[in-house]
């Protein structure tokens, strides 16, 4: 495994990390004991980032995970998230927090979270966010119940302005730096390393489009999105290769970005996925898909309240 700073933290993480959605059932029905064993492997192997959130499963990601720390919580960093519980349910109100934290606290089975974030902050005003929500994590903070303040979001605009006029740790972007889109590292990742800011890629496969089985049924991406990646996807397999690997190497291979994570839901998929770690895509097969992705390259959807949307992004399928 690699590690690299988590911005002005002074904490250290694998260059991969775990992405916990998997383990709310967010991607297909999974044992408990499978994604237990998922855990304790990956941290066999080095990768000491953990991030879930409540919304995974409505509380079903932070409770597996939790189990599966028991003994191994001083191993790893550990980040959750606030303010979104259910599909549906946008709450980033000081009494919601402090009580989502409180859960979370519980289900993780620990007494402090490193890295607490504010879910998808598109869903709400940056006024809110700036004057009353990230005062409310940053009293958390005080209270020693959590070491780092953290935002998610899509738009990545947004996360620029907030973070320009508040003090965050890190930022976690998803969908915006892999195989079909690398506006990360044009607009964002310049300000966040002249500011010390973390940089947590989420999405690396682009919410599973970048796989063998293809998006699930609910992905954002306009249609012909969809049709360049399953077209990439087989330009790859007749080359006896295959799209999740080059796009996990594409994406653990920019070195300004901490950490990337991918979500994985057993043994099987820790191995094969840390095992490709140190090494790097091979040009041949990049040079093949760009005919096909360069043209539906970094299109984005719109996401969260309309004052929020990316300028550019399109209305979502």
């Amino acid at each position: 495994m690699q590690y690299r700073p988590l911005g002005q933290t002074g904490l250290t993480v694998s260059i991969m990390g775990f992405g916990a959605a998997p383990l709310g059932n967010e991607y297909g029905e999974l044992e408990t004991k499978t994604g237990i064993r998922a855990v304790h492997a990956a941290i066999e192997r080095g990768i000491n980032f953990f991030d879930t959130s409540p919304m995974y499963g409505r509380s079903l990601s932070e409770e597996r995970l939790g189990k599966a720390l028991k003994g191994k919580r001083e191993q790893i960093v550990l980040a959750t998230k606030g303010g979104w519980s259910d599909p549906e349910h946008f709450d980033f109100s000081p009494q919601n927090l402090r009580q989502s934290l409180e859960d979370s606290l519980v289900r993780l089975k620990t007494d402090v979270i490193d890295i607490y974030q504010l879910h998808d902050i598109e869903f709400i005003s940056s006024d809110q966010i700036l004057n009353e929500t990230l005062p409310t994590i940053a009293q958390f903070r005080d209270e020693g119940k959590i070491r780092f303040i953290g935002i998610t979001a899509y738009p990545l605009p947004m996360l620029g302005e907030v973070a320009a006029q508040w003090p965050v740790d890190t930022i976690l972007s998803y969908c915006h730096y892999n195989l079909l889109n690398t506006t990360l590292a044009d607009s964002l990742l310049p300000f966040a390393k002249e500011n010390g800011i973390a940089l947590i890629n989420a999405s690396s496969l682009h919410m599973g489009m970048l796989t063998e089985q293809g998006a699930p049924s609910w992905h954002p991406a306009p249609l012909k999105v969809h049709k360049a990646s399953q077209k990439a996807a087989a330009i790859l397999r007749e080359r006896g290769s295959n799209i999740t690997e080059l796009a996990l190497q594409f994406a653990l291979s920019n070195q300004d970005i901490s950490s990337t994570l991918v979500g994985m839901s057993s043994e099987e998929e820790v191995i094969q996925n840390a095992n490709l770690v140190g090494t790097e895509p091979a040009e041949a097969l990049l040079a093949a898909v760009r005919p096909v992705i360069d043209p539906i390259k970094d299109l984005n959807w719109q996401v969260g309240l309309p004052e929020n949307h990316e300028p550019d992004a399109v209305a979502p399928r």
